[in-house]
């Protein structure tokens, strides 16, 4: 293919180019030896390790994601890497401070991130990188510390979606902005490519924020797709028909159930009842997820594409992963929040040739709250002190990292508001997982209804993988639970989130 074609390919009609070696400027990272990287973060919403074929999940026999798979092929993917709060805003306002949510002061659905905070985007730009956002912001304020950005407004729409540029009135992120006619991941695609061919400037490293809406409910997907899988059944997890025995009350009460109070899809199996309209029920949901899945893959191909294409790749990172996990039908749910395996793990694969052997995996803890420290750390820039992650750099590049971590605290506040879950906060470490179900909205915006009884959770995950029988109460894991117990204390009072009057009786 030819330059002029290839450009016509990915939708760009400018005539010029990067040339091999323009990329970046001449400053060294901290290590030495290469010019400073770009740096691309790709970021989908709602987009479930199982539903990449790389993670060789329950769906990996059927779904095919051949474009984010080539960055585990060609660099690492992390078996374990975990969100601290499972809903979309307190995931991005933690991914760009490096802070919990209970400092970034982001704890649910109606906080408003604080535009004056300290961002890695900020300091990029302050050590001389160009940075960028297109597609999925979610944050209600205008962005900062980006030279540019072309983003949704709020949840965005699947087609012909509004989108505010950067030099348009903000005023509440709702009004203005300009139409793009298409589908949302391909136009968010050619915003990026836009970006990358045109809107920045060739002497400086850049940091592109590359985020996608989908596969967000209500999960619209192209109609170039509607054929997929249509001929097919996709696989049910294990626990689809999870009665929930020997679990707390909290996933008992929860609405977020396939086939008992779903939302979406009544109409379509109101003719049946039972398994079989459970059954109707994850079919219609999962192919229309898997559908914008596939949209995605399409579109991060583009980019990967234009990388090679335009000799950026090799001094390019790229790193891809979703704002949180999902449940795609385990335990007979959808939707995330709980801390649960599926709503707490994050896809994540990143490809820096030269540095990341390709094809490694890690198998350690990893959480969203690393992303910023290891982003700066590739930049060459010094990470605040107060920021509460670690750079997992070390463990890109091979490295048996020093006291890396073996546990991590999780926290979700907002009690009741959706799907009647319950606030609760817990520790996860290699092989076991406590959750305290406090089940109070304290001060929190954005939660609902009166407490709950509190209640506790254990998990044995190497013997019980699929979280499907709390040992909480077995005597034969008194001392578990009491080591576990310590640990959470330690872990809030570390990260500061001890301060809200909870008490965890030892």
């Amino acid at each position: 293919m030819n330059r002029r074609d290839f450009l016509r390919t990915v939708g760009i009609g400018g005539a010029s180019l990067v040339l091999p070696g323009c990329a970046g400027n001449k400053s060294r990272t901290a290590s030495g030896g290469r010019r400073r990287p770009n740096i691309i973060f790709i970021m989908s919403d709602d987009h479930a390790a199982p539903a990449i074929s790389a993670y060789k999940g329950f769906l990996s026999q059927v779904v095919k994601t051949p474009n984010i798979d080539r960055l585990s092929d060609e660099g690492m993917l992390f078996k374990n890497c975990f969100c601290t709060n499972s809903i979309c805003t307190p995931s991005r306002a933690v991914i760009l401070t490096g802070k919990y949510s209970q400092k970034n002061s982001v704890r649910t659905l109606s906080d408003k991130f604080d535009a004056s905070r300290q961002t890695f985007a900020k300091l990029l730009q302050q050590a001389g990188y160009h940075t960028a956002v297109v597609g999925k912001w979610h944050l209600k304020t205008e962005p900062a510390g980006f030279d540019y950005y072309n983003v949704l407004p709020g949840q965005g729409l699947y087609f012909n979606p509004l989108m505010k540029e950067k030099g348009q009135p903000w005023r509440d992120g709702r009004q203005g902005g300009k139409v793009y006619h298409g589908y949302v991941s391909d136009v968010i695609t050619d915003a990026a490519l836009d970006y990358l061919e045109h809107k920045r400037p060739k002497d400086k490293p850049f940091c592109l924020l590359y985020q996608h809406k989908a596969p967000h409910d209500e999960w619209e997907y192209d109609p170039k797709y509607e054929k997929l899988y249509s001929e097919i059944d996709i696989p049910e997890p294990d626990t689809f028909f999870d009665g929930y025995h020997k679990r707390s009350q909290a996933i008992k009460r929860c609405t977020q159930k396939i086939g008992m109070r779903h939302t979406l899809f009544n109409k379509q199996t109101s003719q049946l009842s039972g398994r079989a309209r459970k059954k109707l029920q994850y079919q219609i949901f999962i192919k229309k997820y898997l559908r914008c899945v596939a949209s995605i893959d399409d579109n991060v191909g583009r980019v990967l594409d234009y990388l090679d294409q335009t000799h950026l790749a090799d001094n390019t990172v790229v790193m891809y992963t979703s704002d949180q996990g999902v449940f795609l039908g385990e335990h007979g749910l959808y939707d995330k929040r709980f801390m649960y395996e599926p709503s707490l793990r994050m896809p994540l694969l990143v490809r820096y040739q030269g540095e990341i052997k390709p094809g490694s995996t890690s198998d350690k803890i990893v959480l969203n709250v690393d992303f910023a420290e290891t982003i700066l750390d590739y930049a060459g820039v010094d990470v605040p002190a107060d920021m509460q992650g670690r750079s997992f750099r070390p463990l890109l590049q091979g490295k048996n990292a020093e006291n890396w971590r073996t546990s991590m605290y999780y926290r979700y506040w907002m009690h009741g508001a959706h799907f009647n879950v319950a606030a609760h906060f817990g520790v996860r470490t290699t092989r076991y997982k406590l959750i305290y179900y406090y089940g109070l909205p304290l001060d929190a915006k954005g939660t609902r209804g009166g407490p709950t009884p509190p209640e506790w959770e254990l998990f044995d995950l190497e013997k019980d993988p699929n979280e499907m029988n709390s040992v909480y109460e077995d005597p034969a894991y008194a001392n578990v639970v009491k080591d576990l117990k310590t640990e959470l204390i330690r872990l809030r009072k570390e990260l500061g989130d001890d301060n809200d009057g909870i008490v965890v009786p030892i």
